[in-house]
């Protein structure tokens, strides 16, 4: 049981560990304003994260991540303009607004935390946050794979209403691919509800 465990951590696939998960998504990085907002929206909107104020979004747009930086909430991009790049630290900053508001938090009172917060703690309350919608890979939250004489498949919960398959011979089956497959199909979701 340890050996499998130590094995696991070595290969990077200590799936269980949602800020490992969590981790993953930073190599989508950077993203322009409009980029950051869908990814944010797919992994808000996987967690069921949803405002309890009436004037705040369920999923953020790239006009709130610009409001966000203009009044601090966010940290100031990387370039200006259309060229402004959004890197992991701004997806932390923007899913944990999104926490926060979820809980009845205003604006003021998230800004006032967010100051007080290092990136390794809001990495972890972002992570602990959204932890069952990360845990894609774990069969306990959302991949399986079938027995029997037919081909094995494994089984990605995406959304709810939406899975995929992939037959576990195929190079998609791979962890960090079907981590990928998992994040472009939420973050395309996120696209097709914001428009």
């Amino acid at each position: 049981m340890l050996r499998a465990a130590l094995v696991r951590a070595t290969l990077g696939l200590m799936t269980e560990n949602p800020v490992v998960l969590l981790r993953a998504h930073a190599k989508h990085a950077p993203w322009n304003a409009r980029g950051l907002a869908a990814h944010a929206s797919a992994l808000a909107g996987a967690a069921g994260v949803r405002p309890t104020s009436a004037v705040a979004r369920a999923a953020p747009s790239a006009r709130s991540v610009r409001f966000y930086v203009s009044i601090g909430l966010l940290d100031r991009p990387e370039g200006a303009g259309t060229a402004a790049t959004y890197g992991y630290k701004h997806l932390l900053q923007l899913l944990a607004i999104k926490v926060r508001q979820r809980e009845g938090q205003t604006l003021d009172v998230i800004k006032a935390e967010m100051r007080d917060v290092t990136g390794d703690a809001l990495e972890r309350r972002v992570a602990t946050a959204l932890a069952a919608s990360l845990g894609a890979i774990a069969p306990a939250a959302g991949v399986s794979e079938d027995t029997g004489d037919a081909p094995a498949w494994r089984r990605l919960v995406v959304a709810d209403g939406i899975e995929v398959h992939v037959r576990t011979d195929s190079p998609a089956a791979r962890d960090d691919a079907l981590v990928a497959i998992r994040e472009s199909v939420r973050s395309a979701l996120a696209r097709h509800d914001a428009s």
